[in-house]
C-alpha cells in the first residue's frame, strides 16, 4: 500500500512539473518569437550592408584622387566638378540588334583609344557590348585583362544610360561563339559610321555576334555627330577609370614629386622595340643598329623592313634622341633644377644614353627611383600597367613633353587640353633636326639657335586650336584624342611665345629650386 501510495504521489508531482513547464513555455514563447525575429532581422541587415560595400564604387563619391597634390586644383585630373557623388544613371531602354565583341591590338593608349571608338559604335548600332579583349599577344605580351588595369564596374554601370556592356556573353550565346557560330572580321581603318551601319550591322542581325578582331584607328577623326564625338570623351575622361590600385601607387609617385617642386614629365621614345620599328639607328653603333635591324626583321607584323634612317630622320619620323632631347630641353629654357620624370621603358643604350640629360637636369627620376621595389613587383612583366602609372603622372605634371607622336603622347595631349589646357610641348621634330645639326657642326651660335627654337614653338604649348582635318588623309590629320575639340572649353587663349621675361617669372621654365 505505501509503495502504490508512493508510486501515485510521483506521478502528480510529474504532472504538475509538466504543467508548469507548458505554462512557463507559453509564457516565453512571445519572447522567444521576437528574438528570433531580432536574430533575423539582424542577418538581413548584414547581408544588405555587405552587398552595398561589394557596391560600394557604384554608390560612394569619386574621391579617390581629391588628395593629389597640384600646383592648380582646377587643373587636376579630378576638378572640383568631378568630386560629386556618381549616381547610377537610368538604363536606355532599346532594342538590342545583338552583341558586339571586340579584340583590342597594340599598346595601352592605342587600346585606350579603340575601346571609346566601340562604345561609340555599339550605341550607335544598338547592340550590347561585351567588355573588350585586351591585347596578350603583341610585343609587349602583356597577360593583363580589363578588370587588371581598368575599374570594370564602373566602366559598365557609367555608359547604362548609354550603351549595355556586359562583362561576358548570355551562356546560350557563348555556347554558339564556342561552336564558332559567329562572325568575326576586321573593320576598315578610319571608317564613318554609316560604314557599321551598311556593313556590320547586317552581320549583327544575321549571327547576332559579331567580333571585331581589329580595333586601332576603326572610327574617323571627323564627320561624325556631336553626340558621338562627346560620348567619345565620356568614354576616354570619366569612363575609363583605372583601377584602384594603380591610381593609388600614382598618387604616392606624384605626392613624392610635388614635395621636391614642379615636375615635368618627359616621354622620351628611346626603347629598343621603338628604334627596330622605326628604324631610326641615329647615334648608334653599327652594332647597335644591325642588332635593331635583326630585331626589326624578327616580327612579322612590323610590315616596314627596308629604311633608310637619315631620310626619316630629317623629315622628322623619328623619335629624338637623349642628346638631341636634351638640347631641346636647354634651348627651350627649361630650368636645370627642375625635377625631369622619364615616362618611358627601358632607355636603349641604359646609362652611356642618358650622360647628356642626366648632366643638364641633374633631378632626373623614373617610377623605379622613387618607388620601393616591392611597390612595383606586382606591375613587373605587365607593361599596360607600368604605362598606366606614367600615364597618371603624365596628367598630373607641370610640363608634358613627348619626344615621339605616338599614341601616348597624342592621348595624353588630349586630355590635359581636357584638363584645362595645361602646357604641352608638341616638338617639331623636322625643324629641330636641322637646327641641331647646324649647331652642332657649328654653324649656328647658341643664342641664335636657342630663340629659334623658342620662336618655332611659341604656338605649340598645348592652346585652344581647331583639328587640322586632310580630307581623304585621316594618317596626316590631327588624331582626334589629341585634339578634341567638341569636348573642349574653348578658351580664348592662344599660345604664348616664351621670352626672357618668361624665364624670370615663370615657375614651370625658370625657377630656383634646392637639387635633391
Amino acid at each position: 500500500m505505501k509503495m502504490g501510495g508512493g508510486l501515485k504521489g510521483n506521478r502528480m508531482m510529474i504532472l504538475s512539473d509538466i504543467k508548469v513547464g507548458l505554462r512557463n513555455s507559453m509564457v516565453n514563447r512571445p519572447k522567444m518569437k521576437l528574438w528570433m525575429l531580432k536574430a533575423l532581422s539582424m542577418v538581413l541587415l548584414w547581408g544588405c550592408f555587405t552587398q552595398l560595400l561589394a557596391l560600394r564604387g557604384m554608390f560612394t563619391p569619386i574621391i579617390l584622387l581629391k588628395d593629389w597634390p597640384s600646383s592648380d586644383s582646377r587643373n587636376s585630373i579630378l576638378g572640383p566638378s568631378d568630386v560629386l557623388t556618381l549616381h547610377r544613371p537610368p538604363k536606355r531602354v532599346y532594342k538590342n540588334n545583338g552583341y558586339l565583341m571586340v579584340s583590342c591590338n597594340g599598346g595601352l593608349n592605342q587600346m585606350r583609344a579603340a575601346i571609346c571608338d566601340m562604345v561609340a559604335i555599339a550605341r550607335d548600332l544598338n547592340v550590347t557590348l561585351i567588355v573588350p579583349e585586351l591585347d596578350k599577344t603583341s610585343f609587349w605580351a602583356d597577360p593583363s585583362d580589363f578588370q587588371d588595369i581598368f575599374d570594370v564596374n564602373h566602366f559598365i554601370t557609367s555608359l547604362r544610360d548609354e550603351v549595355r556592356i556586359l562583362k561576358e556573353l548570355p551562356p546560350r550565346l557563348k555556347i554558339r561563339v564556342d561552336s564558332g557560330l559567329y562572325q568575326s572580321l576586321p573593320p576598315i581603318s578610319w571608317s564613318s559610321l554609316s560604314y557599321y551601319h551598311n556593313q556590320i550591322l547586317p552581320l549583327l542581325l544575321k549571327h547576332k555576334v559579331v567580333h571585331l578582331n581589329k580595333t586601332d584607328a576603326r572610327l574617323a577623326n571627323n564627320g561624325l555627330p556631336l553626340d558621338t564625338q562627346k560620348l567619345r570623351c565620356r568614354v576616354n575622361y570619366k569612363a575609363l577609370k583605372f583601377t584602384s590600385e594603380i591610381e593609388e601607387l600614382g598618387r604616392r609617385v606624384i605626392s613624392i614629386l610635388r614635395k621636391n617642386g614642379p615636375f615635368l614629365v618627359l616621354h622620351l621614345r628611346y626603347e629598343m622595340d621603338m628604334l627596330a620599328f622605326s628604324g631610326c639607328t641615329h647615334g648608334c653603333s653599327e652594332e647597335e643598329a644591325e642588332e635593331l635591324t635583326k630585331m626589326r626583321y624578327a616580327y612579322p607584323w612590323w610590315k616596314e623592313k627596308i629604311i633608310d634612317s637619315d631620310m626619316k630622320r630629317r623629315e622628322g619620323l623619328c623619335p629624338l634622341t637623349p642628346e638631341e632631347t636634351t638640347l631641346t630641353l636647354r634651348a627651350l629654357g627649361i630650368d636645370p633644377n627642375i625635377q625631369i620624370y622619364i615616362a618611358s621603358g627601358e632607355i636603349y643604350g641604359g646609362k652611356m644614353r642618358m650622360k647628356s640629360l642626366a648632366s643638364a637636369f641633374p633631378n632626373v627620376v623614373r617610377k623605379e627611383s622613387l618607388l620601393k621595389p616591392e611597390d612595383l613587383r606586382f606591375f613587373l612583366n605587365h607593361s599596360s600597367q607600368m604605362a598606366a602609372l606614367d600615364y597618371i603622372v603624365s596628367l598630373e605634371s607641370d610640363i608634358f613633353v613627348p619626344t615621339y607622336d605616338g599614341n601616348m603622347a597624342k592621348v595624353v595631349e588630349g586630355h590635359r587640353r581636357y584638363l584645362g589646357y595645361k602646357k604641352t610641348i608638341s616638338l617639331d621634330r623636322k625643324f629641330l633636326v636641322q637646327m641641331i645639326d647646324r649647331f652642332t657642326n657649328g654653324s649656328l651660335a647658341w643664342d641664335e639657335f636657342s630663340s629659334s627654337v623658342m620662336e618655332a614653338h611659341a604656338n605649340r604649348m598645348g592652346s585652344p586650336r581647331p583639328r587640322t582635318v586632310i580630307p581623304d588623309r585621316p594618317k596626316e590629320e590631327d588624331y582626334f584624342y589629341s585634339n578634341p575639340y567638341e569636348c573642349l572649353d574653348q578658351l580664348d587663349q592662344p599660345d604664348k611665345p616664351i621670352t626672357d621675361d618668361d624665364h624670370m617669372i615663370n615657375p614651370l621654365l625658370s625657377i630656383s629650386m634646392p637639387i635633391r
